[in-house]
């Protein structure tokens, strides 16, 4: 792979998200580390968050407006990104999200320093008006195939992933949750485990009407995951699930 060492490659599906986008943006662009890239992935929104996202390229040739021919969903934005990507680092903010400025830093010299192949990291639970619903979560350390199974808690908006060392990859084409399909594919095909940097360095936006919001949505999901994506035998399908509905009440409690 050609990809710049030290360069990292921030992927955002964008659809009709004006109302948050502007602060995902400056969240971005006040990060202490500023050797990025940004391709920001507009899955054809009918907002104005093109026009958004052309005012701040303007002014910073870093971000890259990528514009999809047809509605498609996050897993085909995504997936532009990783194939337009030209850095050694793929990380990834959802256009409602916040990072803290010292994100891109942190979490590179964490990897760095301990020779990691994929990272994510703690964060706080925010509401519409950026209020403080719950200040930290409670992860593990380390997430392996079989832990991720029981313990879905890695925020997309958190991973750093050193492709130099996994290889590139690409998400599976499903609408929803494609992020923790593609952390389980990961592991599950590379053989890898993910390692914990335990601060809060993104605010995850719980935003009504949004499919994260969506419990049920996401108990479904999550089912699908397991028993069509990873083809698991209906007895492990149960005493996963069973596990990841546990950890996903404690998560919010």
């Amino acid at each position: 792979m050609n990809s710049k060492s030290g360069l990292v490659s921030i992927i955002t599906p964008v659809y009709n998200a004006e109302r948050f986008l502007k602060k995902t943006i400056e969240s971005v662009l006040n990060q202490s580390y500023q050797n990025w890239e940004w391709l920001l992935v507009n899955d054809c929104s009918n907002d104005i968050s093109v026009r958004i996202i052309q005012e701040f390229a303007q002014e910073d040739s870093r971000i890259q407006l990528v514009n999809l021919s047809k509605n498609s969903g996050a897993a085909v934005a995504r997936n532009k990104g990783l194939e337009l990507a030209r850095g050694r680092y793929i990380s990834f903010i959802d256009s409602d999200d916040v990072w803290e400025y010292c994100k891109l830093e942190k979490q590179l010299a964490f990897m760095q320093e301990k020779a990691l192949y994929f990272t994510y990291t703690n964060f706080s639970l925010i509401d519409e008006s950026g209020e403080t619903l719950k200040e930290t979560v409670d992860l593990p350390e380390r997430l392996d195939y079989n832990g991720l199974l029981k313990n879905t808690a890695i925020a997309c908006s958190t991973v750093m992933i050193d492709r130099e060392k996994i290889g590139d990859f690409r998400m599976p084409l499903v609408r929803k949750g494609q992020d923790t399909a593609t952390w389980l594919m990961l592991m599950r095909e590379r053989k890898i485990e993910a390692y914990a940097l335990n601060e809060v360095l993104n605010h995850y936006r719980q935003v009504s009407g949004s499919i994260s919001s969506n419990k049920l949505s996401a108990l479904k999901r999550t089912w699908y995951t397991y028993r069509h994506l990873e083809k698991l035998p209906l007895y492990q399908c149960i005493y996963y699930y069973s596990h990841y509905v546990f950890q996903a009440i404690k998560r919010r409690l």
